[in-house]
């Protein structure tokens, strides 16, 4: 598991869509899987799932992209998972750690 948080300002849709279009074009096993949006008293949340196959680590790796806040101003956490092909402990994260960092590159354009 490897994990990113980052507080992040614009408009969340904005947000969004820059990062759906970016982690699926970036990758060609990338997919989009699901994702909830929500909102209460003006604090919205969004949740995006995506997937991959890392070729380095001969699997797949998800990741969950979590927005919240409201107005112009974001707190996003992302975890990824999958990626080991051990039984009992993880022996690499190798793609687990290459998906995140392309989200850390979209975000760190934001």
């Amino acid at each position: 598991m490897a994990k990113l948080e980052r507080t992040i300002r614009g408009n969340l849709e904005d947000i969004l869509h820059t990062i759906d279009r970016e982690l699926l074009e970036g990758s060609i096993s990338a997919s989009y899987e699901d994702g909830s949006d929500y909102t209460a008293d003006g604090v919205r949340c969004a949740v995006r799932v995506y997937e991959r196959y890392s070729y380095s680590g001969g699997n797949r790796v998800s990741m969950s992209i979590t927005l919240f806040g409201k107005d112009d101003l974001w707190h996003l956490c992302a975890i990824t998972s999958g990626g080991s092909q051990a039984t009992f402990f993880k022996i690499n994260t190798w793609g687990e750690e290459a998906f995140l960092e392309k989200l850390s590159d979209i975000v760190n354009r934001l």
